[in-house]
């Protein structure tokens, strides 16, 4: 009998430092295949949607604008700095982007062989007021989104789901370079969510038809959206300043002219003369966000926002 009990116990014993051995090995596989994941960096929050709708979880994606931040006025932070050492690549928007403006060649010299992917590649920039892009750093001490140079271009280009189009392309055709092992599940993953974006193009074009229609926004971020669907931008800040006065009259009996109720602003800036113009014109203000991660759900969002709010012609 005793002998029996030595037995089970040696067997419990065994068992039980079998589990532990197992359970101890199991995050240090997980670390393993995290540490493993290729790191690519990109600007904005729709960028990291673009790579992940390619890449799955093959990739770790460091995000240099983080949510609320202003593209015109961010810092990259140590602790970013710290995670682009390790990024493979750095897929920029290229359009003009006040923040790689000042920031690339500096972001270059943290990890010299990283390589640099422009997602703007094949796509039309369109011009704008031209501004001193000295500016930028001038403004590191005010309130963020008080500063708007984008150097005489618009770098809005995400906002039209058809240029997505072509950043999604110029996305995986850089994955395959420094990844080409799964080139086939990133062109699977990729032809998916490109038919993704004609559908939510698809849904748009019907949504606000061929009427055309004018809308009012605090920051010019929708020129490229509103070129796509035929409508009329207009705009409240001049050259990244607040109007002046004699501008607010101008903006309110214009508002007015165009029956246009409502005015879209940016959480990353000021909302003080939006406001003031709603008050005048017995109209409210709405939050619309270009910068938001889930793009095509916000797309919907954008477009829902905007028909209610476009005044027809």
């Amino acid at each position: 009998m005793n002998r029996n009990i030595t037995i089970t116990l040696a067997v419990l014993i065994l068992m039980a430092s079998i589990s532990i051995s197992g359970c101890t090995d199991q995050p240090a596989e997980d670390s393993n295949q995290q540490s493993e994941k290729l790191v690519v960096a990109v600007s904005i929050l729709p960028q990291q949607e673009f790579v992940e709708k390619i890449a799955g979880d093959t990739v770790n994606v460091v995000v240099l604008i983080p949510p609320g931040a202003s593209p015109a006025t961010h810092e990259p932070t140590a602790g970013q700095l710290r995670e682009v050492a390790d990024a493979e690549a750095y897929f920029i928007v290229g359009s003009g982007l006040p923040f790689e403006n000042v920031w690339l060649d500096k972001i270059r010299t943290v990890n010299s062989e990283m390589l640099i992917f422009d997602c703007s590649e094949g796509i039309a920039i369109m011009e704008t007021h031209e501004e001193n892009e000295a500016e930028y750093e001038d403004h590191s001490a005010e309130e963020e989104g008080e500063a708007h140079d984008h150097g005489g271009v618009d770098p809005h280009i995400w906002t039209s789901p058809l240029n997505a189009k072509i950043m999604v392309e110029n996305t995986y055709q850089g994955l395959i370079e420094i990844d080409p092992d799964n080139k086939e599940l990133y062109l699977k993953n990729k032809e998916a969510y490109l038919q993704e974006l004609e559908e939510a193009d698809a849904r748009i074009r019907e949504s606000f038809g061929d009427e055309g229609g004018s809308f009012m926004t605090y920051h010019p971020s929708w020129s490229y959206f509103a070129a796509e669907y035929g409508l009329d931008m207009i705009t409240i800040e001049e050259e990244g300043k607040e109007p002046s006065p004699k501008d607010m009259q101008r903006l309110i009996d214009e508002a007015e002219e165009k029956n246009i109720s409502v005015i879209f602003v940016q959480a990353q800036f000021s909302t003080q003369s939006a406001q003031a113009i709603a008050s005048a014109i017995g109209g409210e203000v709405v939050t619309v966000d270009p910068l938001a991660k889930d793009y095509i759900d916000n797309l919907n969002s954008i477009t829902e926002a905007f028909s209610r709010g476009i005044a027809k012609e």
